[in-house]
């Protein structure tokens, strides 16, 4: 009877040994050294939302408590209250958001392919003085680069426009090494082929390149969103105009210029997890992508 009851579990497709079974001593203390060290690394994530439930007795209680005691919405109820009373409606900086994010994706994402393509396969004269500029940027704080880009966007004359919020993003070395580190790994035979058949250069690189390296576009998509989403430097120095400033800027807002410390802080706490939740959820929704983005790109 046990031998026919061993035999037939072994039949049973989805019955399998854990992989813990299979691993060494020293595997396994890694596998739960990494298992701690996430659970250390999702530390800020849970704080971050237990903060913006915190009602105000316990935003200033010493020492702070990590987990909130008594949850409560009114954080949010006052964000949105002082949202309403704003002379701008909230609304307007939300569309404002929206639109550079958007269009600052759009821009990153184009011209960082269309900067790495041929850098990487056409090895143009001087193709690696250009690309060792473009990394010796990375070097660069930002705070180096206010005054030029001040200067830049106010000879452009587009201060208090959306393009005065999208163009200083557009440089980004970062999208440019990362598509070409990806590029760099298709094969020159297959171009060749495809030139050979009579296809152009775009069509080379629209139905062939992008398609291949559409893990690392999606990086710098994602990269480039968290950049724009959460980005008041351009509001604060190239916008005077209130209706053209964005949501992180409104946020910024809300804490200045008070006659204390305490007012609105449950506002700001409630205004920081809307800021981060976007950030979250795409970066969730695309994690895939950025993995296998950083595994082929060389970066360790």
């Amino acid at each position: 009877m046990q031998t026919a009851l061993a035999k037939w579990k072994g039949l049973i497709p989805w019955r399998k040994k854990s992989k813990l079974n299979s691993m060494d001593g020293f595997q396994k203390v890694l596998v739960f050294f990494l298992f701690v060290l996430a659970i250390f690394m999702l530390l800020p994530l849970v704080f971050i939302f237990n903060h913006a439930l915190k009602p105000y007795q316990e935003l200033f209680v010493y020492p702070p408590n990590f987990f909130v005691r008594e949850p409560s919405f009114q954080n949010f109820t006052e964000l949105f209250l002082v949202a309403s009373s704003s002379t701008i409606p909230v609304t307007r900086y939300l569309f404002n958001s929206l639109i550079i994010s958007g269009g600052a994706v759009v821009c990153v994402t184009i011209v960082s392919a269309l900067c790495a393509y041929p850098i990487s396969k056409h090895k143009f004269p001087g193709h690696q003085i250009v690309f060792g500029t473009i990394l010796l940027t990375l070097m660069f704080a930002p705070e180096t680069v206010q005054i030029p880009r001040y200067l830049v966007v106010s000879h452009l004359g587009i201060m208090n426009t959306y393009l005065g919020h999208i163009l200083p993003m557009v440089a980004m070395p970062v999208g440019v090494f990362l598509l070409k580190q990806f590029i760099d790994q298709l094969p020159n035979e297959l171009l060749e082929a495809a030139r050979i058949d009579g296809g152009s250069e775009f069509f080379i690189f629209m139905r062939i390149v992008i398609p291949v390296v559409m893990p690392a576009v999606a990086t710098v998509a994602i990269l480039t969103f968290q950049g724009a989403w959460g980005n008041q430097e351009t509001s604060t120095l190239f916008m005077q105009d209130d209706e053209m400033k964005n949501f992180p800027f409104f946020l910024s807002t809300l804490t200045n210029n008070l006659a204390n410390s305490v007012a609105r802080q449950g506002a700001a706490a409630a205004a920081a997890l809307v800021m981060f939740v976007p950030n979250l959820l795409i970066f969730l929704f695309f994690q895939g992508k950025v993995i296998a983005t950083m595994a082929h790109s060389g970066i360790k």
